[in-house]
């Protein structure tokens, strides 16, 4: 089934590169010699996206870190130039656009061009600006006074998301002075080489609390064991099918969907060994919410980045019951964050950038 999913994406992506391309080499008003090197440098752009799984750890690293940006950048660009070209060829056929516009024309050149930066441009400043959630529940669990927890997910720090930014998250989470932080998986992006590049490790200890966290599957992508003697250099509290107890709360950690041999919400909230405390649950990907509804009392997870650009944010929704934002069964309140990072690119168009803060309260401290 993987297999089938993959070849579907590159048969997807292929026939988007071939329509993007076709379209462009029609409208773009110049020689042949000037259209067929337009042609190459999409062509090469699209390969980079490909060459950055085998070969970036390879490269110096400002090679890797631009060969990361470009490729993954065009991934995105892509799929808003064929859908641009697409409306105007919708628009093309009903009559809304003439076919000179769309035929070595310099007004749909240009018209192309000015939409494409001006969506793009929005979407890296969208990217960057991080949105503040403020969430607030109330338990008659034994607590001992409000708690505030930041939780974030999705970091993904690598050849994008650099030491430079994290610092700045750093000072939001920092900022919130908070009891304690939460991660739901994918601190890594897929390359151990350009984490460790990047004093990344250290600067998780600039953070103000304790931090936990479970595993994502991007740690799996990026080797498992590496990916935990970082969170252990980097003094994260990491919790693999296990619970900690801290600040009179549980925070269970199970692992990612990646391992098969995963235990069970059932298994690992009877492996508790106080019993009777407010308890949240992080797992990663947003599978099964029925599964730890009545178990625990907060469900936080990540994973589904929303997915970053709209349109495809609608095909998250239709693949998970709660693809983005917060949802309450029985008495489980869950989750699904956006991510504070991202993946491929840094743009954000339908969707955001994210920190949530939670705060607990005892109902007697409610009233």
């Amino acid at each position: 089934m993987k297999y089938f999913w993959i070849i579907l994406f590159l048969v997807i992506l292929l026939l988007e590169l071939t329509y993007a391309m076709y379209r462009t080499w029609v409208i773009l008003p110049s020689t042949v010699t000037v259209k067929r090197c337009v042609m190459i440098c999409m062509a090469l752009c699209m390969l980079l996206f490909f060459l950055n799984f085998f070969v970036s750890d390879k490269l110096p690293w400002t090679a890797a870190v631009t060969m990361y940006e470009a490729g993954n950048s065009t991934l995105f660009i892509l799929l808003y130039l064929v859908i641009l070209y697409a409306v105007l060829d919708l628009c093309r056929l009903v009559g809304i656009v003439p076919d000179s516009f769309m035929q070595s024309s310099m007004r749909g050149t240009v018209f192309v061009a000015v939409v494409m930066v001006c969506v793009f441009t929005y979407g890296y400043f969208n990217y960057m600006h991080k949105q503040r959630v403020e969430l607030n529940v109330t338990t008659d669990k034994p607590l001992a006074r409000p708690l505030k927890i930041v939780m974030v997910s999705d970091l993904h720090l690598g050849y994008h998301n650099r030491i430079d930014e994290f610092d700045r998250w750093i000072k939001l989470i920092n900022a919130e002075k908070p009891d304690m932080v939460l991660i739901g998986g994918d601190i890594i992006d897929g390359s151990i080489r350009a984490v460790r590049h990047q004093p990344f490790a250290q600067a998780f200890h600039k953070i103000k609390a304790p931090v936990y966290a479970c595993l994502g599957n991007h740690e799996y992508i990026s080797g498992i064991r590496e990916a935990r003697k970082f969170y252990a250099d980097a003094g994260i509290h990491l919790l693999v099918d296990s619970s900690a107890t801290a600040c009179g709360i549980t925070v269970t950690g199970r692992d990612d969907r990646s391992n098969l041999m995963r235990r069970s919400v059932s298994v690992l909230t009877g492996l508790t060994e106080k019993k009777g405390l407010y308890t949240i649950l992080l797992d990663h990907q947003p599978y099964n919410l029925d599964h730890s509804e009545g178990l625990v009392d907060f469900q936080f997870s990540g994973h589904t980045h929303y997915g970053q650009m709209w349109p495809i944010s609608w095909i998250e929704d239709a693949i998970y019951e709660d693809a983005f934002g917060p949802l309450k069964k029985s008495n489980t309140d869950y989750y699904v964050s956006s991510g504070l990072g991202i993946w491929g690119a840094k743009f954000r168009v339908g969707t955001r950038s994210e920190y949530v803060v939670l705060t607990v309260k005892p109902k007697e401290a409610a009233r």
